[in-house]
């Protein structure tokens, strides 16, 4: 059983910048792909960012790329959304996801949500106009 938790969110203003954490519980934290998600109220869940188990390869929504980055520290067991110029519609629950079976299948598809096997709660973050 793999525990996966976010961290970091919160309320800033239009234009301003945060850090988002997910600890993923497991020894093999550096074979697990990890993604972010986001759902805003009355909307569904959508794709963010996504970082192979390799980390060579990084994934981001049209909405976000250039703004977001996605990495990891496989020392500590811990992926990162750094979040930059955010706006008003980036306002929405956070999820963190852990694919724990692409690195025996070889297969992934990152914007996939059912490709990730474990869920942290989210963290809100809300940006102010």
């Amino acid at each position: 059983q793999v525990q996966v938790v976010e961290s970091g969110g919160g309320l800033v203003q239009a234009g301003g910048s945060l850090r988002l954490s997910c600890a993923a519980s497991g020894r093999t934290f550096s074979s697990y792909a990890m993604g972010w998600f986001r759902q805003a109220p009355g909307k569904e869940r959508e794709f963010i960012s996504a970082l192979s188990w390799r980390g060579d390869n990084t994934y981001y929504a049209a909405s976000v790329k250039g703004r977001f980055t996605i990495s990891r520290d496989n020392a500590n067991n811990t992926v990162y959304l750094q979040m930059n110029s955010l706006k008003p519609e980036d306002t929405a629950v956070y999820y963190c996801a852990a694919n724990t079976l692409t690195y025996f299948s070889g297969v992934y598809y990152p914007e996939d949500a059912d490709q990730y096997d474990y869920w942290g709660q989210g963290t809100q973050v809300t940006v102010s106009s």
